[in-house]
């Protein structure tokens, strides 16, 4: 499954936050931290730009242990 190219950071991290158990905490210049504590502690920048780049998505999905695709599918 392609990412879409008109996925935003800002979108992302929405999506993140309601679907996979990250919760924001606080912005630095463009990059959004996200927190989560699921299976274990992981604390990712996501850059508010548009596109996002395909990176952010592999890390979340190495930290949960899913698929880039699961992860696309909420989107």
């Amino acid at each position: 499954m392609r990412i879409p190219r008109d996925l935003s950071g800002h979108h992302l991290s929405e999506v993140l936050c309601k679907h996979w158990g990250y919760y924001r905490v606080h912005q630095t210049g463009s990059h959004i931290i996200l927190n989560t504590e699921l299976p274990f502690h992981q604390r990712i920048p996501v850059p508010n730009h548009n596109p996002v780049r395909l990176g952010t998505l592999r890390d979340v999905s190495l930290h949960k242990g899913v698929s880039r695709d699961d992860i696309i599918r909420t989107l």
